[in-house]
């Protein structure tokens, strides 16, 4: 078996099937020995945020001389992403050696009347054996979708326990209201594990959180929006102090412009509280490590003057619009924009346009079974701005008309993560 045929197979598994039950995938787990228990694990889940307080996690560990394994979703360019050492993502080799390792353990489940794993299970399954192949002591491990039937919810005995914010977002999967999500999310919290959340965006979130929290006798720590004061932002970073615990009044500089990032930076920097209470790992190099934390696709300046962001759902394009709000009034912006068919992308156009800082727009289109034509997103966008907007249906000929179309000012492309990704690898595709 090649890599290539490796990926290829794994990527024909459906991704949003109904989930095996968890039974099934710790009976995959228990045939390859039950890596994880080797390990010291900190599990984070959430609707927004939840990829970017994994990578500022795994930073601090990384930068404290821990051997750090992050296990993050999805891949943007490439699926060896997801699985990194010490924020290296893999090689072709490992990960080719440690799926065939995987597929083995797979084709013998099967032979005794297992289900085949879904498509999350076979790459948690193989992020556990690259794992323990290198050894880590610290495995920091981002849900894939809810919680409490995601695969990764197998870990027995966390460390640590993170969720991030939970707004409305795969409805038809995890429920209809914020109660119910934040139920799903909240399925991670194991007995007597410490569980850091989000408490800055209402009440209806925490009240499940803690309850759950409470049944569990799980210690609790919330962030509220007075724990922060942001003191400053540029076009590529912010400043922010946090007044709690070990931190109180340290300047905190994290490497986006994104007012949110502050809140995902303080949920991480509280959890290292429950994760090195001991402050083996010092401020000092907790915070320089929060500053040179690299977090691909999340308000990630990729060219002068070019940001990509992730918001693919009402709540991270309200994120999105706070971070477009900051910027200078009178500056040219551009976006270049793209959705999915499930994501109610009339509201997320509606409020980014509300902002009225929009110059021009250029709408194109994911290609597959999700998507949405560009010149139906042309079309609701011309509802709603008075902006200019074209319709590009090549991703490729899109981002270049948006260049152009930028001049001076800034270009952010926002919608999809499938968006980001595409135009992350004609970046890559460019400086080859």
């Amino acid at each position: 078996m090649t890599y290539e045929e490796a990926v290829s197979y794994i990527e024909s598994v459906p991704k949003f099937t109904k989930k095996n039950k968890p039974e099934n995938t710790v009976e995959m787990i228990e045939r390859l020995g039950r890596p994880e228990r080797k390990m010291k694990v900190i599990h984070v889940a959430g609707t927004n945020g939840k990829g970017s307080v994994c990578a500022f996690l795994s930073s601090m560990l990384t930068a404290g001389r821990k051997k750090t394994g992050l296990f993050i979703s999805p891949h943007l360019v490439k699926i060896n992403e997801r699985f990194q050492i010490n924020n290296v993502p893999v090689t072709d080799e490992e990960f080719l050696s440690t799926y065939e390792k995987v597929w083995q353990v797979i084709r013998e489940m099967q032979a005794d009347g297992f289900a085949h794993p879904a498509y999350f299970e076979i790459l948690f399954a193989v992020c556990l054996v690259l794992f323990e192949r290198h050894e880590v002591e610290y495995a920091v491990l981002e849900t894939g979708l809810g919680g409490r039937l995601d695969a990764t919810n197998i870990v027995e005995h966390p460390l640590a326990c993170v969720i991030t914010s939970i707004s409305l977002d795969h409805t038809e999967i995890l429920g209809d209201t914020i109660e119910q999500i934040a139920q799903e999310k909240a399925g991670i919290i194991k007995a007597g594990v410490p569980v850091i959340y989000d408490g800055c965006r209402g009440t209806a979130a925490e009240a499940v959180i803690l309850g759950r929290a409470q049944k569990m006798h799980a210690p609790a720590v919330g962030l509220h929006r007075e724990m922060y004061e942001i003191l400053d932002k540029t076009d590529k970073s912010i400043d922010f102090e946090l007044d709690a615990l070990y931190y109180e009044k340290r300047k905190i500089t994290v490497p986006y412009p994104a007012p949110y990032q502050a809140e995902n930076a303080s949920l991480a920097l509280l959890a290292m509280e429950a994760v090195d209470p001991e402050h083996k790992i010092p401020c000092d190099v907790r915070l320089q490590a929060m500053a040179d934390t690299h977090w691909q696709g999340r308000m990630e300046t990729i060219l002068p003057g070019v940001i990509v962001d992730g918001a693919h759902n009402e709540d991270g394009v309200r994120e999105f619009v706070r971070t477009l709000n900051g910027v200078q009034e009178g500056r040219r912006i551009v976006l270049l924009f793209s959705a999915v068919v499930e994501k109610n992308y009339e509201q997320m156009i509606r409020t980014i346009c509300e902002t009225g800082r929009l110059s021009e727009v250029v709408a194109t289109q994911i290609e597959g079974k999700r998507i949405v034509p560009a010149g139906e997103l042309a079309g609701i966008f011309r509802k709603y701005t008075d902006a200019e907007v074209t319709a590009e249906e090549d991703i490729g000929k899109a981002f270049e008309t948006a260049l152009a179309k930028r001049g001076d000012g800034l270009l952010f492309c926002v919608g999809s993560l499938y968006l980001v990704g595409e135009i992350k690898a004609l970046i890559e595709e460019r400086n080859t």
